[in-house]
């Protein structure tokens, strides 16, 4: 990759625009250029760290967090994470899709940090960014962190995706697995792909990733799906969600969740754009709904919770409930886990942290 200066200036207007960053702005305005593709420019990004302690507003339980890109090409229009690139100044909400920067030496930093993580510590893989976004095909950032990880023993592995690319890493994601509790997360919105073409434009088709799900399990891993964003007055039903949790059953998946959207002052716009493009009757309803909170009410919160016990129940499915990972009350065993717990036994718990409602997400670097 090349490590020439980039000479994009964010304020064209003015000459001294590199004097006027500061911090991971600087880092980010120099940048190396590291190729394009259609609509989208990549950066190499030399960072300090790649492993960021996690606390969240929503209760997420995890302790740590790794996010190997910056950036995400899928340009999901309710992305919470677009207000990761306004620490950078790049502040139109596009750029979270169309600048991405590649973090560069991962797997070495992340040799050095795993010092910091404790016995029952969690990580999760991809919180603000999909760590299988295209560019990693090439990029190989996640490959590398999962390299590092096959060589660990006794960690608590969460990862997330939207991508089919997932299934390249199965020989490294079963030999985490071996040594590891490692529990794979698959979101799938909707399985209607129309939807899904405009709701997460460059994100792989519904049926691909429901897929990938069926094949990670063959594999032996646990795998299960992600229905989130729940989306009020489209995806939210009774009948919406029991095709959905139909679908799961049918690809095994190791349990099944949906969460209502979360909609962050950083995405409003963009997706309130797609609201009124494609379902103009509802965006009263999404304007009133999020007038003052990112977050749904509490009494559609428990709808919600309603809806999803019963149709988990129906199929007989898992749910994901508050461990966030679900790495914390292990699910039933795999045939590889069964083979090694004889050899590795579990390690002992520790009680879990409490989390402060009032703290931030912090995976940003």
């Amino acid at each position: 990759m090349s490590e020439q200066k980039a000479n994009i200036a964010l304020w064209p207007e003015d000459a001294s625009t590199e004097n006027r960053l500061t911090g991971i702005g600087r880092l980010a305005d120099s940048a190396g250029n590291a190729g394009a593709g259609h609509l989208v420019e990549f950066r190499s990004f030399e960072v300090k760290s790649i492993l960021n302690r996690s606390v969240s507003k929503r209760r997420l339980s995890f302790g740590w967090s790794i996010n190997p890109y910056r950036g995400c090409e899928f340009a999901c229009r309710y992305c919470y994470a677009r207000y990761t690139h306004e620490f950078m100044e790049l502040r139109d909400p596009r750029m979270f899709e169309r600048r991405i920067f590649i973090k560069q030496n991962a797997a070495w930093l992340l040799q050095q940090e795993l010092r910091q993580v404790r016995e029952g510590d969690e990580i999760a893989l991809g919180t603000a960014t999909d760590p299988y976004q295209p560019v990693e095909r090439t990029a190989k950032v996640t490959r590398s962190i999962l390299e590092v990880f096959a060589r660990q023993r006794g960690l608590r592995l969460g990862i997330v995706t939207k991508s089919a690319l997932i299934l390249r890493d199965i020989d490294l994601l079963t030999e985490i697995a071996e040594h590891n509790q490692l529990v794979l997360h698959l979101t799938i919105t909707t399985p209607d792909t129309s939807l899904a073409r405009t709701l997460e434009p460059r994100a792989p088709r519904p049926d691909l990733r429901f897929r990938a799900v069926r094949e990670l399990r063959r594999a032996g891993l646990q795998a299960g799906i992600l229905c989130s964003p729940l989306l009020p007055g489209i995806t939210d039903t009774l009948a919406a969600l029991d095709e959905m949790a139909m679908l799961a059953k049918r690809a095994d998946a190791s349990f099944f969740c949906a969460q209502p959207l979360f909609l962050k002052a950083c995405s409003r716009e963009t997706f309130l754009a797609f609201i009124r493009q494609y379902f103009p009757a509802l965006e009263a309803s999404y304007q009133a709904r999020y007038a003052d909170d990112a977050f749904v009410s509490a009494t559609y919160q428990e709808r919600m919770n309603q809806l999803v016990r019963s149709v988990t129940k129906k199929h007989g499915l898992r749910e994901r409930s508050g461990d966030a990972l679900l790495t914390r009350r292990p699910l039933p065993a795999t045939p590889v886990q069964r083979a090694q717990q004889l050899l590795w036994p579990e390690p002992a718990k520790r009680p879990a942290r409490s989390v402060s409602s009032f703290q931030r997400v912090m995976m940003t670097s």
